[in-house]
């Protein structure tokens, strides 16, 4: 089963599995992993997704063995990632981690959970899904490509820079989002006379901010999934340069990330989206995990990346629904 909500939008949509088309997909990190919903968009009401309410108990994989990185082993590897940055003259890194959430004796909605989502972030996607013993729900804005069919125009963003909505930006963020904006630009103009590029502005999620530029171009529908292998995965999720970046992550990651930093197509008979798959987490008959990370680079700090990515877990974590 799946439910999703588009950005702006009131209505939730499912798949009604009756075709060999597809749909939706989600692809994981490193692209080994896919999952299709294959048929037709149905609209459905928020009384007829809650009509099929699904709680944690209807899930039937646990999560077993699972030791979280404490704060202090997060800092310490994030050290040897700086010196790691330093060394090979990185403009950035992003390192993830996975926060546990145990249920107890709690009963979790997962359904409401997705409610709560749609109604805190009005410009994410939003989905739940359950396919294949997996089940994930996220709500994340990052569009990593939207092509337009009738008009062959392809619309993207450069999203980096994490801090509180009442902070202000400093060096560091600004630095951080710069090589992003350049990476997905020059990209687009291997494949663009043009290529349209917004001023920088705030992005605002939940509780953080991001800076944000937004970029337009015209395409050829044949070209679009080349730029989308090309985009992915950009620097807000990976870093620059890709290989290199790709490598260390292995190297200093210890968990897979799955689905986590990958992303969902969506195709309708006018659109092709693409979204990344941030704010997510993956959820289990007995616990949660939780995806967060940062974009570190040589000035970052320790301390104030490990408090990044707490306050990123709260965008899932503040609309969990327990009964």
């Amino acid at each position: 089963m799946i439910f999703f909500r588009f950005p702006f939008s009131e209505t939730i949509y499912t798949v009604e599995e009756t075709s060999v088309s597809e749909a939706v997909s989600f692809l994981s990190f490193d692209q080994s992993e896919k999952i299709d919903f294959k048929g037709t968009l149905k609209a459905i009401s928020g009384a007829e997704f809650l009509n099929q309410e699904v709680f944690h108990d209807n899930l039937n994989t646990e999560l077993l063995d699972f030791k979280e990185e404490t704060a202090r082993e997060y800092q310490e590897k994030l050290l040897n990632v700086i010196d790691f940055i330093k060394e090979n003259q990185l403009s950035k890194l992003v390192i993830s981690r996975r926060k546990l959430v145990q249920f107890n004796d709690s009963k979790l909605s997962l359904s409401q959970t997705f409610l709560n989502l749609c109604e805190s972030y009005k410009n994410a996607f939003v989905y739940f899904f359950i396919k294949d013993g997996k089940c994930w729900l996220g709500a994340f804005s990052e569009l990593l490509g939207n092509f337009d069919k009738r008009t062959s125009e392809f619309q993207t963003m450069s999203l980096a820079g994490t801090i509180p909505v009442d902070e202000n930006w400093t060096d560091k963020e600004i630095e951080e989002q710069k090589p992003v904006t350049d990476f997905i630009s020059n990209t687009l103009k291997n494949y663009a006379s043009e290529v349209y590029k917004s001023d920088t502005y705030d992005h605002i999620s939940g509780n953080i901010k991001h800076l944000r530029n937004d970029f337009s171009a015209k395409i050829n529908e044949n070209d679009l999934e080349k730029i989308i292998s090309e985009l992915h995965p950009t620097p807000a999720v990976c870093g620059i340069p890709k290989e290199i970046c790709s490598n260390a992550i292995e190297r200093f990651e210890t968990h897979p990330r799955n689905f986590y930093a990958g992303y969902i197509k969506v195709e309708t008979e006018e659109n092709v989206q693409y979204f990344v798959n941030l704010r997510c987490a993956e959820f289990f008959e007995n616990a949660a995990l939780i995806y967060v990370g940062g974009g570190i680079t040589a000035e970052s700090s320790p301390e104030k990346e490990w408090r990044e990515t707490e306050l990123k877990s709260e965008a899932v974590l503040k609309n969990l629904s327990f009964t």
